[in-house]
């Protein structure tokens, strides 16, 4: 991707569950360099200091609307930060991004859709290939909420 490209959205939810899915939002919640206080991961795999949050885009969750799925709450796919307003086919794995003025993430990897996501529908994991989101490292912790803008870092 070229360093022109501008990338820049907002959060629109902050997600944290016990465990599983669905994750519900919530109006703040402190990231750390282990994940979201309060979030919780039902498998070891699922979390941990490189799948520290899972970032997930508002045009995924439109398109998969589209597509048939039940999927009108953030958090039903399981991820901890809503972002609308960027095109995630523009990002790829080691970009940084800013949330806030304090939380700085590193995109590790693309977010690989597992067999607990048939809950929402049964046609998953392989519908939700190619829009599933981004797990991610966080690398400067801090406070976020909806409303905060994200960038290129």
């Amino acid at each position: 991707m070229s360093e022109t490209t501008t990338i820049e959205g907002t959060i629109l939810a902050v997600c944290i569950g016990p465990g599983g899915i669905p994750k519900h939002a919530v109006p703040e919640a402190r990231a750390t360099s282990n994940g979201l206080v309060g979030d919780k991961q039902r498998f070891r795999m699922h979390g941990g200091a490189k799948r520290a949050l899972c970032l997930f885009s508002s045009g995924d969750y439109a398109s998969l609307r589209r597509d048939g799925v039940a999927c009108e709450q953030p958090g039903s796919f399981g991820e901890n930060v809503l972002v609308e307003g960027i095109d995630f086919k523009l990002l790829l794995p080691l970009e940084r991004l800013a949330l806030g003025d304090e939380v700085e993430i590193e995109l590790h990897d693309v977010r690989e859709p597992c067999g607990t996501l048939k809950s929402v529908d049964a046609r998953f994991p392989n519908l939700m290939l190619g829009r599933s989101g981004f797990v991610c490292r966080v690398l400067r912790e801090g406070l976020l909420r909806p409303g905060m803008r994200v960038r290129r870092a």
